[in-house]
């Protein structure tokens, strides 16, 4: 299989989270990617989305950087999510629920009150 079949999503992804100043090429057996995303958060969707192919770490050689580190970045509201379940996702701990409250205090009143489809600041971890 050619590796850029193999890694067709990864490429597709960062196509999606608008990676700037991004691109690939296959190399000495390896696919080399670089490119910034504007958050961590979205660098990190990246790599998890390499990491879910075995072998990735003899075939991926990713200069993935970010833009921004005031925030982790943004995150869409789902259905069924919660202050406490987004800040278990991305802060590793839902009693951490207070600090995605008071990101977003410019759009939440209540932290019991999200609606689905609202774009909130992760903070950082």
């Amino acid at each position: 299989m050619v590796l850029s079949d193999k890694y067709g999503d990864v490429l597709g992804l960062a196509q999606q989270l608008g990676v700037k100043n991004g691109n690939w090429k296959e190399e000495d057996g390896k696919i080399k990617l670089w490119g910034t995303t504007e958050y961590q958060l979205d660098a990190n969707l990246l790599w998890d989305k390499i990491k879910e192919h075995e072998g990735w770490e003899q075939e991926i050689e990713a200069d993935i950087r970010t833009e921004r580190t005031d925030i982790h970045g943004i995150y869409e509201v789902k259905s069924g999510d919660t202050l406490s379940k987004i800040a278990k996702h991305f802060l590793g701990d839902a009693n951490r629920y207070p600090d995605v409250f008071v990101a977003n205090t410019d759009q939440l009143n209540d932290p019991n009150m999200i609606r689905v489809g609202q774009k909130l600041k992760i903070p950082n971890p």
